[in-house]
């Protein structure tokens, strides 16, 4: 899962981010609204949280909530704030926030609130995902493939990072994915464009998957990228 974190507190945005990660979540970090709406703009990032400080540099938390909202975007917002009138926070909810916490708040809290709002969210995502003979399950974080019918799926051992490249992959069945989509999905705006961790990473799922009797699960179009190449019907 990926977050949008936009905060122009150093201190504040560097604990959020730290307590994220440990959560397994993959952040990118904006220091104004105007950074932050590159990241939102981006064709490349698909992001399932965000959190929006009121008071930024450039463009307000207020603001982007109003941008994203005019472009129907379904986003889930949660705004951090110093205001607790409740003026301020009928005015961040009718911009289209989801949720809002006051500061100063509590790690747990933050959490909570978070997975509050994927649970409210249209794009929750379901117990499993299933595309051809592999089925991905987000409860027991297991990948099991199923052969031939009447034998039982066999699982599929894989870490983290070689979870969400098979994630991704399936959210994205027939469409082509570039090293650079993938980099920036799975490590985030910070990660090094010359590294070749997606090379590797495509080499050691390829293999887990070839060893359970899914040959050639992703295809590699020189040039341009990646693609899932299973039975879909």
């Amino acid at each position: 899962m990926r977050v949008l974190l936009v905060e122009d507190e150093p201190d504040l945005g560097a604990a959020i981010a730290r307590t994220l990660a440990q959560e397994a979540y993959i952040v990118d970090w904006a220091k104004d609204g105007l950074e932050a709406w590159g990241y939102l703009d981006s064709q490349w990032t698909q992001y399932t949280l965000a959190i929006f400080d009121w008071l930024l540099p450039e463009i307000s938390g207020v603001e982007l909530c109003q941008r994203l909202r005019a472009q129907n975007s379904s986003l889930p917002v949660l705004m951090l704030t110093a205001k607790d009138r409740p003026e301020d926070t009928a005015e961040g909810l009718d911009a289209g926030a989801d949720d809002y916490l006051v500061k100063p708040f509590r790690k747990i809290e933050l959490l909570a609130r978070l997975r509050a709002l994927q649970r409210r969210s249209p794009h929750f995502q379901p117990q499993q995902l299933q595309v051809g003979q592999l089925t991905l399950d987000y409860g027991t974080h297991h990948v099991s493939i199923a052969i031939s019918e009447g034998q039982a799926p066999q699982n599929i051992l894989l870490t983290h990072k070689e979870f969400q490249l098979l994630e991704y992959f399936m959210q994205h069945p027939t469409q082509i994915v570039s090293r650079d989509q993938i980099l920036n999905q799975l490590w985030g705006s910070e990660a090094d464009t010359i590294s070749n961790v997606v090379a590797a990473l495509m080499r050691q799922l390829r293999r887990k998957l070839s060893e359970h009797g899914c040959d050639n699960a992703i295809e590699t179009l020189y040039g341009i990228g990646y693609r899932l190449n299973l039975d879909h019907e």
